[in-house]
């Protein structure tokens, strides 16, 4: 490959065009990969909108990649990765190995994490060059399609119920079954949680039971969240996965005591809990971010083994517009994912 092509913005919000680029042999400690498939987040909006200091035009974004290792840098060879194998790239893209964060093995809060599509070029493109140590390896069983949303989408959420309270047997609930939310409940289901899923509306219910959550909560209904999870005996872990900081709260008091919020979802809206509601009953709030490239293979592997697949519409390269404002516009189906295959 000499040139490939990518979907770029020349400025802030601007439409997405086609480019070409040159292809660059990899350097030391770098991988060349061909992208097979990579998802369209809602967290590109934070580059393509200038959103995070450091952004520079034209930007490719992208951050949930699946593809196949094209070409070895110097220096990774030896690694464990050969040309051919099939990989994924998520919003974990390398860690400066110097920070405090990296320095206590907690790579993924690095101070210096690199996100593919803000620290270099992404996956709104036929080929990347990443460094080593953000690859996963795809199970052969999995498409690059399927493979591509787990890495960001699907490892955010596996990752933090995994690393929550909760147990098997115990009571989850997921707050919102959209693009996150629709995993979360099939991953907390095959960890043999009691899952409950809370959205607006009685018209998710029946999809929500199709996941495999075990109740369901209408937000919108007479009954508050907080005396409805109350009602079940009690939330150990509430993963919340709605970028909505007033549903988010409402959730607090229906965890049991010393129960777990998980903070996924993004509002810069406050939270509205007042310290005596955590004090008394020792309830945890925290935020939880992605996960490492192991994370990612990890979260790929289980998904495998258990048969879950995100729901996803997938769409061309050359229709990287038409892509990013149906995410935009929510009108996806749940996960839209670019393809080269």
């Amino acid at each position: 490959m000499t040139t490939y092509r990518v979907a770029q913005v020349e400025s802030a919000g601007g439409p997405f065009e086609i480019a070409e680029r040159e292809a660059t042999p990899p350097g030391p400690g770098h991988v060349r990969v061909t992208v097979d498939a990579c998802g369209v987040c809602h967290s590109d909006t934070f580059f393509v909108n200038a959103g995070v200091p450091g952004v520079t035009f034209p930007l490719v974004p992208g951050h949930e990649i699946a593809g196949r290792v094209e070409e070895l840098g110097e220096g990774t060879p030896g690694r464990g990765w050969e040309v051919g194998d099939r990989v994924a790239i998520g919003w974990f893209g390398g860690a400066c190995g110097y920070c405090t964060p990296c320095r206590e093995g907690d790579f993924v809060v690095c101070e210096n994490l690199k996100v593919p599509g803000w620290a270099y070029e992404g996956g709104y493109a036929e080929s990347v060059v990443v460094p080593v140590d953000t690859l996963a390896r795809i199970p052969d069983a999995m498409a690059a399609t399927d493979a591509a949303p787990l890495a960001c989408a699907g490892v955010t959420v596996f990752n933090g119920l995994r690393r929550s309270s909760a147990r098997p047997g115990d009571l989850v609930a997921v707050l919102g079954v959209g693009g996150l939310g629709h995993l979360a409940v099939q991953y907390a289901v095959a960890m043999g949680c009691e899952t409950v899923a809370i959205a607006r509306g009685g018209g998710k219910a029946d999809f929500a039971k199709r996941l495999g959550a075990h109740h369901y909560v209408d937000s919108t209904a007479d009954t508050p969240v907080a005396e409805a999870l109350r009602s079940l005996g009690g939330a150990q872990v509430v993963l919340a996965t709605a970028s909505n900081s007033e549903a988010i709260t409402a959730t607090v008091d229906g965890l049991r005591h010393r129960g777990e919020l998980v903070v996924i979802g993004l509002d810069a809206t406050p939270l509205g809990i007042s310290p005596s509601r955590l004090i008394t009953s020792a309830k945890i709030v925290r935020g939880h971010p992605s996960g490492t490239s192991q994370d990612t293979q990890d979260t790929m592997a289980f998904s495998a083994l258990h048969g879950i697949r995100p729901m996803t519409e997938v769409v061309p390269l050359d229709q990287t517009d038409e892509a990013y404002r149906k995410m935009l516009a929510g009108s996806a189906r749940f996960r839209m994912v670019l393809s080269n295959e």
